[in-house]
Parts: structure tokens; C-alpha cells; sequence
């Protein structure tokens, strides 16, 4: 039997709530009452074949709190007159709320619109939008207004996170709270405020105009007579923040990027050159050296999807850029140390010459092995060596 139990009926009010319906019904007036539940009784012949079955079947759903039954009685042929539920009503939406024990919680609810419609107006469509987000928010409330009230006092403030002077808020608690921050910024704070070139958690400090902390560039003078930082011997290992970096004269005619660390570490002399530890996905910080547009600037990765993937993002800031060992060639001579890429990228990149191309199709195609990959520190030294002269 498929009839409607009390859990069925309490299930469907519960899913209001999931849905967030009731909340918002508690301080903007939907949905509206008294509602209808949905309802599957016993059918004409189970009076004749369930008759005590329809009975329990009564006496357990009658027994349900906080709804209303709408009954219709008629005469059965062989059970004379009966009187079965037709219909279940939700008359109010505290009924609702006592129906399935949330009747506290919507109250802490209609706090929080209260404050916030006395604090910080503009965000109460964000309230009916993300209203059980808004109480799992509850106890640190007051402590997230207070953030966007001293952003809204000191709009691109220029100073860390660290440096945000409000009691009980430390930069740890703004960092948890980033999404719902930038959510709640974005609604309150003029567009002026907002760097919206900045996007993603990692960008928050930028997109408000906090100070962030610096990005830094690792990198080797590969010629002897370069001049080098004061103090350091010749093909240093040199870290510079990105505007440090950026600010460099160095007089270069080639600049190698790495992903591989002991590539990095082993790369030969080379005349007028240095070689950059790469940084994966994300060459933004990078691309603020202007100079580097002027080099010869290649680019050695690994040969599976993404080092290809890595490749055309970096050819967005610097088009001139060549890759180095990433081609068919270098593949089928390294078969020996062919490995397996498990996530392999499928989309299309716009950016790679007709003959990388071609080895990207071959390898997000599984053309000629199924998630192959030569990772760049696999290649023969003598590789580099001759790819160099």
C-alpha cells in the first residue's frame, strides 16, 4: 500500500523548508495559507478487501498534529457509510514551523532580518535568497556586519587584512568568510570600491583593495656576466617579489621557464639568459614584466594536456613565447618514461601552433596512448643540451 503516512506528510513540509520557502514566508508573506498537502488514499475496493487496514490507516493519520483534514463521506455498497480524509491543510505558517520543529530557528531568523533590515538594508535580498545559509551564519552575525560596516567607513583601505581593526574579527575569520563576504561587498559597496577584474576567493584582497601578499619569482642568472644581486654569487637561486621582479634591468636576450624544480636547479649556462621557476596555472604576477616581451621567452613543460593547457595561458600574456621539448619528436624518443596522466584536460586552446595542436588532439584523444604523459624532468639531459646549442 502506497497511502499517505504522517511521514510522508511531514516530509513534504520539511522540503519548504530545505527549499527555504518557510523563512522567507516568515518575513515577506509567501508562500500563502492555509497549504494544501498532497495526499494518496486507499481507492473503493480496499474498503471491500483492507476494511481494518483503512481503519488503522485513519486512526494513524487523524492522530498527526498541526494539520487540518478535509473528510467526504459516501455510501459503500458493502461497508455502508464511510468517512475518509480527502484533503490535508497546513492552516498556518506557524503550524508549519511546529510541524516539523523549526519554530525556534524561524525565530532566530526574524532576528537576524531585524538587525539586518536596521543595519544593513541592501542585504536583505540576499537574505531571502540564502535564508538557511543566513542562520547557519546566525553566531557569527553580528561580527560579518560589523566587516561590511568598516569596509563601507574605509572603502580600498590599502592596508592587510591583518590590519582590519573590529572586535572579535582577526584576519583568519575574514578569510573563512570570503564568499559570503563577497557576496555581501558586492551588494553594499559602490562600484568605485570594487575591482571587478578581480574574481575567485584568491582575488579578494585585490578586488577590495586590500594589500595581498606579495607573489614571488624565483629565478638563475644562466650567464656569469650578468651582474647579480649584491652579495650573491654567480647563478644564484634569487627570489624577488613580483614588482621587484618587474622592476629588474637585467640585460637579457632569452628567459627559459620551468615547471620542474631540479630542471630548474640543473639548466646550463647560457649566454644573456636566466631561467624562471614557473608557477603552473597563473602567470598575472608574472606578466607585470614589461622586459619580458622583449626576450626570447620559451617555455619547457610537461608533455600531456595540461602542460599544453599551461602553455596557452601563458601565451595570453606573452604571445611571443615558444615551447621547448614538448614536441613529437621528444615524446616517441622518451617512450621508456612514459607515464599516465589521470585528469587529463578535453577543452580547445586557441593559442598553440598548428604542430602543438596536433599533439594535444593526439593526446586528449587517447590517439596514441590512453592518459599519456612524459613529465619534463623524464627527458634525457642530452635533450636539453642539444635543444640549447
Amino acid at each position: 500500500m502506497n497511502w499517505t503516512r504522517p511521514g510522508d506528510l511531514r516530509a513534504q513540509v520539511q522540503r519548504l523548508w530545505e527549499r527555504g520557502e518557510l523563512l522567507r514566508a516568515a518575513v515577506i508573506g509567501q508562500p500563502s495559507w492555509p497549504l494544501r498537502l498532497a495526499l494518496k488514499g486507499p481507492a473503493s475496493a480496499d474498503l471491500s478487501d483492507r476494511f481494518e487496514a483503512v481503519r488503522a490507516w485513519i486512526a494513524e493519520l487523524i492522530a498527526t498534529p498541526h494539520v487540518r483534514f478535509e473528510w467526504r463521506e459516501s455510501m459503500h455498497r458493502v461497508q455502508g457509510r464511510q468517512r475518509l480524509p480527502v484533503a490535508v491543510w497546513v492552516d498556518t505558517l506557524q503550524d508549519a514551523l511546529a510541524f516539523i520543529g523549526q519554530a525556534r530557528a524561524a525565530q532566530r531568523f526574524e532576528g537576524l532580518w531585524r538587525q539586518t533590515a536596521a543595519e544593513q538594508a541592501l542585504l536583505q535580498p540576499w537574505l531571502t535568497r540564502r535564508p538557511l545559509q543566513a542562520l547557519d551564519l546566525a553566531d557569527r552575525w553580528e561580527r560579518l556586519l560589523a566587516v561590511v560596516a568598516w569596509l563601507q567607513a574605509h572603502p580600498r583601505p590599502g592596508v592587510y587584512l591583518r590590519q582590519v581593526d573590529v572586535p572579535g574579527v582577526d584576519s583568519k575569520f575574514i578569510e573563512t568568510h570570503r564568499s559570503v563576504l563577497v557576496e555581501w561587498l558586492d551588494l553594499v559597496l559602490p562600484s568605485v570600491a570594487i575591482d571587478h577584474d578581480a574574481t575567485g576567493l584568491l582575488q579578494f584582497a585585490r578586488r577590495y583593495g586590500f594589500l595581498d601578499k606579495p607573489v614571488r619569482i624565483r629565478f638563475r642568472l644562466l650567464d656569469a656576466e650578468l651582474p647579480s644581486l649584491p652579495g650573491c654569487r654567480q647563478a644564484a637561486d634569487i627570489t624577488l617579489d613580483a614588482a621587484s621582479f618587474a622592476a629588474l634591468a637585467l640585460p637579457v636576450t632569452r628567459v627559459f621557464v620551468t615547471e620542474n624544480e631540479i630542471n630548474f636547479l640543473a639548466f646550463p649556462p647560457q649566454p644573456k639568459a636566466i631561467v624562471i621557476f614557473g608557477g603552473g596555472y597563473g602567470w598575472d604576477s608574472l606578466a607585470r614584466a614589461a622586459w619580458l616581451r622583449d626576450c626570447d621567452l620559451r617555455y619547457w613543460g610537461d608533455i600531456d594536456t595540461h602542460g599544453f593547457v599551461i602553455l596557452d595561458q601563458l601565451r595570453s600574456h606573452f604571445p611571443n613565447v615558444t615551447s621547448f621539448l614538448m614536441d613529437r619528436a621528444t615524446l616517441l624518443a622518451n617512450r621508456l618514461h612514459w607515464g599516465e596522466e589521470h585528469k587529463p584536460a578535453r577543452h580547445d586552446l586557441s593559442r598553440l601552433t598548428v604542430e602543438e595542436a596536433m599533439l594535444y588532439d593526439d593526446l586528449r584523444f587517447d590517439r596514441i596512448q590512453s592518459g599519456l604523459r612524459l613529465e619534463q624532468e623524464r627527458v634525457g639531459y642530452h635533450w636539453l643540451r642539444a635543444c640549447l646549442i
